[in-house]
Formats: C-alpha cells, structure tokens, sequence
C-alpha cells in the first residue's frame, strides 16, 4: 500500500510540474500579447505601420504570437512532459 502511494505520489508530482509550465507558458503569451497589442497598438491610427494589411501591433501580438506559441508549446511537450499511466498496475490491484 506505501509503495503505491509513492507512485501516486510520484505521478501528482510529474502533473503539478507540467501545470507550472503550462501556466508559465499562459504568462509568457499574455505577456507577448500584452507587450505587442497595447505597446505599438497604443499610437494614434495614422501613426500604425502596417505588415501584410494588418496593424503591426496586431501582426505582432496575434499572428506572430499565435505561431511562436505553437511551436512553444510543441517542443516543451516534447522536452519536458512525461508519458505518466493513469491506471494502477495490475500486481497492485492483486494486493
């Protein structure tokens, strides 16, 4: 029985560390998006640059932002997350 709570332990532990970065990435795409849409977006119209048709502040903090995001997102989860089974084996569930 200790030795299974270790591993739910060990499992809790594994999803409480991959929550902490999925929220740190959350932080850092506010943070772009914020740092983008209301640092260039704050300027009077007349004063935008625009790239591809669309506000550089927008093109910034959304388009560019979105794809950054991905590819983010994509190599943390390959670098850093854990192939973690839900299931209890089943020499444990014998005991």
């Amino acid at each position: 029985m200790a030795e299974q709570e270790k591993k739910l332990d060990a499992r809790f532990k594994v999803a409480h560390r991959e929550a902490l970065i999925g929220v740190g990435l959350v932080l850092f795409n506010f943070i772009w998006w914020f740092g983008f849409a209301y640092g260039l977006g704050s300027a009077p119209v007349e004063e935008y640059s625009y790239i591809l048709g669309m506000p550089a502040w927008f093109f910034y903090s959304c388009a560019v932002g979105s794809v950054i995001m991905m590819i983010l997102v994509a190599v943390i989860v390959k670098s850093f997350f854990k192939d973690v089974p839900f299931e209890v084996e089943e020499e444990e569930e014998k005991l």
